[in-house]
């Protein structure tokens, strides 16, 4: 069997027929053979276990692993009181009302004011009790007009304020005769004064110097203005008068 075996690796053409005694085996050779091949595939399966260990079981660890994170947060927070629940809305609230004061406290010092007419002087356009809002802002990028209603510090006493209407500016020279006004010696357009508000003193004429103006109430004869403390430097001026918001009926942009 070898020798055959042989010449065929060898590419040889030679022939052999075997007898069919020689062929045929024996029990014990059939035996030995399945014995072998026996043998041979439990080394064979032996040599493919070694070969091919066993793979990791990675799905479990990986869910395992990806449900740490979750546990991990849900260990690291500690149960809430009702007291800490409570605390902490309590600072909320407070930081809340801080951060609202300080916008408030900006947009009043550099922005618009809320104020409150007190008295008549500025009857009918204002009544008593009036609420407005003045823009602060306006008069540090431009100046007064003619017919502008202002706030203004009381020259007098400046912790007062007083709310009253722009006749002249610096320049202008003012001139009143039996209550009515004249402005450059052309008289004033003040059809917002009735009859019946108007007064008949003289006062003038004057020349508003520089940096002041001249301003007077809606009420002539029941007004405390420019006649009688005269003209107001411009850095007395708070703002305009933008909104009269309150009584609501009334309400009405400037």
């Amino acid at each position: 069997m070898s020798e055959h075996a042989e010449s065929a690796a060898d590419f040889s053409f030679d022939t052999f027929a075997p007898s069919l005694d020689d062929a045929r085996p024996t029990a014990s050779q059939a035996l030995a053979v399945v014995d072998r091949s026996s043998e041979a595939l439990v080394a064979q399966g032996d040599q493919d276990v070694q070969r091919s260990p066993a793979l990791p079981d990675t799905a479990v660890p990986a869910q395992v692993a990806a449900a740490e994170p979750a546990a991990m947060e849900i260990a690291g927070e500690a149960p809430i009181g009702p007291w800490q629940r409570l605390g902490r809305e309590i600072i909320a609230g407070v930081q809340t009302l801080v951060s609202a004061a300080v916008y408030a406290t900006l947009i009043v010092t550099f922005g618009v004011q809320v104020a409150r007419v007190d008295g008549l002087s500025m009857a009918p356009t204002l009544e008593d009790h009036d609420r407005l809002i003045v823009n602060k802002l306006v008069y540090e990028l431009g100046d007064p007009r003619p017919g502008d209603i202002v706030m203004l510090y009381y020259p007098l006493n400046p912790e007062k304020m007083f709310v009253k209407r722009v006749i002249a500016r610096e320049g202008d020279t003012v001139r009143i005769v039996d209550g009515r006004v004249y402005v450059n010696d052309i008289p004033l357009h003040d059809d917002y004064v009735p009859a019946e508000f108007r007064s008949h003193d003289d006062w003038g004429p004057q020349v508003i110097q520089q940096g002041y103006y001249f301003v007077m109430g809606d009420h002539r004869n029941n007004s405390s203005d420019s006649r009688h403390w005269g003209p107001v430097p411009k850095k007395y001026i708070v703002g305009k008068v933008k909104v009269r918001w309150w009584p609501l009926q009334d309400a009405r942009i400037f």
